[in-house]
């Protein structure tokens, strides 16, 4: 995936032993880029999810987007994105797209069209 965002970051695998050393507060939803099945690769130090992903960096497009909390039209939108905005993709299944503003969140689904065409 091309690079496409203005406020670029550079994620890496943590280093060190990683483990779990107790437990952990499960985070509400939408709060945290973090899912059962993947998480962002800045919370591999502290949460447990079975893969971890590097974003690629990308920009809400010209009518900004709303993240859901599930990908279906009617699940509960918990923000608005303003154009502009830059955005850590994350996944995307079909005609949605997983994102966040960082590893601190909020996370939640937007439809792929909300996003600006990479390069633009």
């Amino acid at each position: 995936m091309s690079e496409a965002g203005g406020n670029l970051r550079r994620y890496g695998v943590p280093n060190g032993v990683l483990g779990l050393k107790g437990p952990v507060e499960k985070p509400a939803p939408g709060t945290l880029p973090l899912r059962g099945d993947l998480a962002h690769m800045a919370l591999a130090a502290s949460h447990l999810a079975a893969h971890y992903v590097i974003p690629h960096p990308r920009i809400v497009g010209t009518s900004g987007a709303s993240l859901h909390l599930a990908p279906r039209r009617d699940a509960e939108v918990h923000h608005q994105l303003a154009a502009g905005t830059d955005v850590e993709l994350l996944d995307i299944a079909g005609e949605w797209a997983w994102v966040c503003l960082g590893p601190e969140g909020p996370a939640g689904y937007c439809l792929t069209a909300q996003l600006a065409p990479v390069g633009a």
